[in-house]
């Protein structure tokens, strides 16, 4: 039985599975440096590199148990941490061992710089200093909205069009149609003719008045 692959593509998926880069991987696999990124481009496109990608790859995420609900759930974490969990009750900063799971998954980074005081024989540690860096939230947050659809730049309308099934219309479809699907620039130029009109209307009454 043929082999689906050739070496060079069983090389080039093993090595583009470790970072995604199709141009390294095509160079890692024995292409040439001159057409590694044309052929990292072709490679991905080849309906059996891709499958046997996509393979593996859904191979590697179910063991390390990374699914869809997994990494919402991590976002949601990192979303919606308490920074008052960081502390203890009298206000200071509890140890990184005694943090909770879902509060330590926001620590994004920890620097520890130990402070002394004196010189040479004199000196003597007095302390320390720690700093911690934290998950964005904001971030993460628009990563939740947009997951869940809440930043959208349309917004969809349901609206009656005399059939017995309602339509579904973007906000800017349903404005349309409400205008007659004139453009903008029909519809500037209407106001500004109805803005002359009422001016030169308004004009005329004046002077039959002055008159």
């Amino acid at each position: 039985m043929a082999k689906v692959l050739t070496k060079k593509q069983e090389l080039f998926v093993a090595e583009y599975l470790t970072d995604l880069n199709a141009t390294r991987a095509a160079c890692a696999a024995g292409y040439s440096a001159k057409s590694a990124e044309s052929q990292g481009a072709q490679l991905l496109q080849n309906p059996k590199v891709s499958a046997e990608i996509s393979k593996k790859h859904g191979k590697r995420l179910e063991k390390l148990e990374v699914t869809a609900e997994r990494v919402l759930s991590e976002i949601a974490k990192l979303a919606f941490f308490d920074p008052r969990k960081l502390f203890k009750p009298d206000g200071s900063p509890k140890h990184i061992l005694d943090l909770d799971d879902d509060t330590a998954v926001a620590v994004a980074g920890l620097e520890v710089s130990e402070l002394f005081e004196g010189s040479g024989e004199q000196k003597r540690a007095c302390g320390s200093v720690r700093k911690i860096k934290l998950a964005d939230k904001g971030v993460n947050l628009e990563r939740l909205g947009k997951h869940l659809k809440l930043f959208t730049d349309k917004r969809e309308l349901t609206v009656p069009d005399g059939s017995s099934t309602p339509k579904r219309l973007t906000l800017e479809e349903w404005y349309a149609e409400m205008i007659g699907g004139r453009s903008r620039e029909e519809l500037e130029a209407e106001y500004e003719s109805l803005v002359t009109e009422a001016v030169n209307r308004r004009l005329a009454e004046m002077n039959r008045v002055g008159g």
